[in-house]
């Protein structure tokens, strides 16, 4: 067994099995560490990995293997992201309010299909509290990208000052901004994702947006190719930056017989399930908008092909979730290794 092996093994006991008790001690532990200098150089130093820089919508990556909204929510081990390897960050899904999320238990995983299912409900400490962890740890050498959703207490018909407050709030701190409008989680948030709710939200951020930060759209799976395409109107219409595809999905298609009773719980389902259909939707997205609206990719990449078959569907840069949880920190390496090669086509620093 590797020592990640091993150290999985233990992860996956904590909590007599309960998988957000495993990603608190994980938080705990890379925020510790976090706070030492020494330490985060020996870990980059541990991790070696290779440089492979990359340029998306007008900024530097320094590979373009990033961790995904989620797993960090309010910033906590940010030090130790990059010395993990990963070329670029993203917190959050923050909301302007801080809110505890749904019910424990809320995470669980489904080991047969190297799968999660969360309905976490965008549980975090709130922007303003972000903002001063963000002004007390000061800039990454990679960079971050920050999540916005909507408040649970805010009723959708004021979504859009929510998602403006926690903007001007955080606005110092982004190198991106994704614009959540498609988790699973939280009641009628998916609906935001409609034209014309889309277009005002979109709307008020640009007006907020003085400047010019590059603003995402996180897209859920579900979506229908003419759901996505009206989607992609919308955006290039505003002159948004990129799309992220995709969220977590709603579906439970392709679960090993023996997740079947487990996946009946509710919430999004993360990891190799989604692979194919993460696949799918960033191929339409590249296609529709002839290229011109880089992607991040995420969804299913449990090792290096999977991240390679991301980007060649479209992709410009990807996220690790699901797989750092099954795979971990080698993860990083062996997918930055096997992107290198392929960043040139796809806006390497050499090609731009």
């Amino acid at each position: 067994m590797t020592p990640y092996d091993l150290g999985r093994a233990f992860l996956f006991r904590l909590g007599k099995g309960d998988a957000e008790t495993a990603h608190e001690w994980t938080l705990a532990r890379l925020s510790q560490l976090g706070r030492h200098p020494a330490a985060v150089q020996a870990l980059s130093r541990a991790m070696a990995v290779p440089a492979s820089p990359t340029r998306v919508f007008g900024q530097r990556f320094p590979n373009p293997v990033g961790l995904a909204a989620g797993m960090d929510k309010d910033g906590v081990a940010l030090p130790a992201w990059p010395a993990l390897g990963f070329g670029f960050v993203e917190v959050g899904t923050v909301t302007y309010h801080a809110q505890p999320g749904n019910d424990r238990p809320r995470m669980f995983r489904l080991r047969g299909s190297s799968a999660i299912v969360n309905r976490m409900g965008f549980n975090n400490a709130g922007a303003v509290a972000l903002a001063r962890r963000l002004q007390a740890t000061g800039p990454l050498p990679v960079p971050l990208g920050i999540s916005l959703g909507k408040s649970r207490v805010t009723p959708l018909a004021q979504a859009v000052e929510d998602y403006v407050a926690s903007f001007k709030q955080l606005r110092p701190y982004g190198q991106y901004f994704a614009v959540n409008v498609s988790s699973p989680n939280t009641p009628g948030l998916r609906g935001l994702q409609d034209r014309a709710q889309l277009t005002d939200l979109l709307a008020a951020l640009r007006a907020a947006n003085t400047e010019d930060a590059p603003l995402l759209v996180k897209i859920a799976p579900d979506l229908t190719d003419h759901a996505v395409a009206e989607l992609l109107d919308v955006c290039l219409a505003y002159g948004v930056a990129g799309v992220i595809a995709t969220n977590t999905t709603t579906s439970r298609h392709g679960l090993a017989p023996t997740d079947v009773l487990l996946g009946e719980q509710a919430g999004g389902l993360s990891g190799a399930p989604l692979a194919a259909r993460a696949r799918e939707v960033v191929a339409f997205v590249h296609r529709q908008t002839s290229g011109s609206l880089p992607i991040i990719g995420v969804g299913g990449i449990l090792d290096p092909d999977d991240a390679v078959r991301l980007v060649d569907a479209g992709a410009s840069l990807v996220q690790l979730y699901s797989g750092f949880v099954y795979r971990g920190p080698r993860l990083i390496r062996d997918t930055v290794r096997a992107l290198g090669p392929l960043m040139k086509s796809v806006g390497s620093e050499e090609a731009s």
